[in-house]
């Protein structure tokens, strides 16, 4: 598979990289605005505009200010899409699916199959469980991290709120003596320090049980690894918006 990666010189960028030559696949360039024209490990260039490389696929992990160049190269040369940058305002939301209309394009905030997994099992318990049980999402990251909340928490609120029918509203943290939890909402927390890879937890809060939900990132390699599985997913779909849902709904069917 021959691959594009945005934001190649990131932190993500640079685990993508490595583990998709691990795997045999050829980066064929990578795409980043801080790239100084040094001599790096892939060719590279600072925009999508400067392409001219042929590829099967291009994985994103930059920031959301690049995505318009990379619709408009990706629309210009029929290149289905992974994105993985998190940070999205509806604007550009609503651009990703106008492009998908003619593009394969999978947008998850978080590649991690372990992490969509989790999503599963949320919006599972929180049907079963139902409205006696109060939910609350907490994640923690590292302190270098700029987006709060993180945009998996965002996505596992998403799933729960679906679950209960979409009445809970998001309350972001909690402050004053008089902040007493509302039925019709769902609390997501934010915590930033260190070095910690990523941990997101959903907790379901009953009158006399609590069910704890916890996924913990040891490695940025595994959002790598599940990038490049969501790459090999894309490039056989037809044009379409898809997550890691489908990625792991077709790992079932096999």
């Amino acid at each position: 598979m021959k691959v594009l990666i945005g934001g190649a010189l990131g932190r993500m960028g640079r685990e993508l990289t490595a583990s998709a030559l691990a795997a045999g696949d050829e980066v064929v360039c990578g795409i980043d605005i801080a790239w100084d024209g040094s001599a790096q490990a892939i060719p590279m260039v600072r925009e999508a505009s400067a392409l001219q490389a042929q590829a099967d696929v291009l994985v994103d992990f930059s920031h959301a200010s690049a995505l318009p160049g990379l619709l408009r190269y990706a629309q210009a040369n029929g290149l289905p899409l992974v994105l993985c940058a998190t940070g999205y305002a509806q604007a550009e939301t609503d651009a990703v699916a106008a492009a998908a209309q003619s593009l394969p394009i999978l947008r998850s905030a978080n590649m991690s199959l372990g992490i969509n997994v989790l999503e599963q099992l949320a919006a599972m318990a929180a049907r079963v469980l139902g409205d006696g049980y109060d939910i609350e999402i907490v994640e923690k990251h590292h302190r270098q991290k700029l987006d709060s909340p993180s945009g998996t928490a965002l996505m596992l609120y998403d799933a729960v709120a679906r679950a209960r029918g979409g009445a809970l509203k998001p309350v972001f943290g909690r402050e004053g003596r008089a902040a007493k939890r509302g039925d019709q909402e769902i609390g997501i927390h934010a915590v930033r320090g260190g070095t910690v890879t990523g941990e997101h937890e959903v907790g379901f809060y009953g009158k006399s049980e609590e069910l704890l939900l916890i996924h913990r990132a040891e490695s940025r390699a595994l959002l790598a690894e599940g990038a490049l599985r969501a790459a090999r997913f894309i490039v056989n779909q037809p044009a379409g918006l898809y997550t890691m849902r489908d990625v792991v709904a077709r790992m079932l069917e096999a």
